[in-house]
């Protein structure tokens, strides 16, 4: 395409892509503010999902001893049968109850069995993550939760812990349990995983969308391009079978003119000189100079009338129409081959119902190639041969010649010109033009297929 169509064809791809841009653009940035809004919206009911749980849980601790403080009455065999009940009761990894009497002092706590017996204010600095102050005056409230930070026993890291914590009536104690809320910022991080992921097979798709839509239009602008190439290069041989047929027909005008009119002219003329010389020799007493000039002038006439009608039959040779291509080749091969002394191998097979055009256009480029050959070749043996299958019918031309570059002669303004002119004629009417040449000789093919012929 030309650099207008390819101007064409940019601005058409611009706003595409800037689209495709923005609405890629677009929709990270949306990606990114629906992922906080969800992680948002989703931390709430986790949150509280959790507190549910742990109170669920802490029921169920509850459970295990309430037939142990039925009446409220504080017994130390009971008490520590309650103990080692809520000891052994875990849940999850991490999930465990703890007991704590409303003086301070550790009952029971399975992850740290070394402080139990141990008031709050004595346990060592190291556990002070615990705060279990907090907890024991929730507890003294009447119960609640107390979020807080706490080492994990599992990973041996700082989380945040929601414990819930309630008083056993009458024993003075408090029942505890916790929870890790680790989901929520778990439930974040996925959220913005899975966005993160939605976003990239958004953008992939979209880019493939833009690539494909691309794509599309340029196959679409290639495709018009191609199809008025064809339209183009139709016309153009159309034009050029016109413009071959308007030749042919002004050639055989005048040849038509040359053969009956100046040919015909020179004949009478010659019959008078003739006339006029017979006259002169028999004369007695007659200068031998105006005899001898009378023979030069009709032996000049001859040559003229002989020229003529030479131009007359190149300009459009009867022998096509009379015997046919075959024999018109053999007859022109003969000619030439005793104009210029190469030899030349003609083989032609008889060919019948061809079209006017077709048996024309072949035979104007064996004229063409024999005067290039005589022209430019230096050549000593020519082969022309015409073959005829049931495919396609060949016209091939080949000398031992001292060859020339096709390419450079193709592209030359003048040097190329009967080369152009050949090629022009034969795929005006459908046929393929081939043409090879090297130092050893050149090569020529006309090919028409069977399509072409009917």
């Amino acid at each position: 395409m030309n650099r207008q169509r390819w101007a064409v064809l940019a601005l058409a791809l611009l706003p595409l892509l800037v689209v495709s841009a923005a609405v890629a653009w677009l929709v990270a940035q949306r990606s990114q503010v629906l992922s906080g809004l969800h992680a948002q919206a989703v931390e709430p009911v986790l949150l509280a999902a959790r507190r549910a749980e742990l109170q669920r849980m802490l029921n169920l601790g509850r459970s295990a001893v309430v037939h142990l403080v039925r009446d409220g009455v504080p017994d130390a065999a009971v008490q520590k049968q309650a103990l080692s009940v809520l000891s052994r009761l875990e849940f999850g990894h991490d999930g465990y109850f703890f007991v704590i009497d409303f003086s301070g002092r550790i009952l029971a706590y399975p992850r740290h069995p070394e402080l139990v017996g141990h008031l709050i204010s004595e346990r060592p600095l190291a556990q002070a993550d615990f705060p279990l102050d907090d907890l024991l005056a929730q507890a003294r409230a009447g119960g609640g939760y107390v979020e807080h930070k706490s080492r994990r026993p599992s990973t041996g890291q700082m989380e945040t812990k929601l414990s819930y914590v309630e008083p056993i009536a009458g024993w003075e104690w408090m029942l505890g349990t916790g929870t890790y809320v680790d989901e929520p910022e778990r439930a974040r991080r996925r959220i913005e995983e899975v966005t993160e992921g939605a976003v990239t097979d958004t953008l992939w798709r979209v880019g493939a969308i833009a690539v494909l839509c691309t794509l599309v239009v340029v196959v679409v602008a290639l495709g018009l391009n191609l199809s008025e190439q064809r339209k183009a290069d139709a016309k153009l041989r159309a034009m050029a079978g016109q413009i071959v047929m308007t030749q042919e027909a002004e050639r055989a005008r005048v040849a038509r003119e040359l053969h009956d009119g100046v040919s015909q002219w020179l004949v009478s003329v010659k019959y008078v000189f003739e006339s006029a010389l017979e006259r002169a020799r028999r004369s007695i007493g007659l200068e031998p100079d105006i005899t001898q000039t009378l023979e030069t002038g009709v032996q000049r006439l001859r040559d003229v009338l002989g020229e003529v009608r030479r131009i007359s039959h190149d300009l459009r040779p009867a022998l096509l129409d009379d015997i046919g291509l075959a024999q018109a080749l053999e007859h022109l091969a003969r000619e030439w081959q005793a104009r210029t002394g190469v030899v030349v191998t003609a083989q032609c097979e008889p060919v019948t119902a061809l079209p006017e055009a077709v048996s024309t256009a072949l035979f104007r480029v064996a004229q063409e190639a024999l005067g290039n050959v005589e022209t430019h070749a230096a050549a000593q043996q020519v082969h022309l041969r015409l073959h005829r299958s049931e495919a396609e019918l060949t016209l091939e031309l080949e000398d031992d010649g001292q060859g020339f570059d096709v390419a450079t002669v193709l592209h030359a303004p003048r040097a190329g010109l009967g080369l152009t002119h050949m090629r022009e004629r034969i795929e005006s009417l459908g046929g393929q033009f081939q043409l090879d040449s090297s130092p050893s000789g050149t090569w020529l093919r006309a090919r028409f297929p069977a399509v072409a012929l009917a």
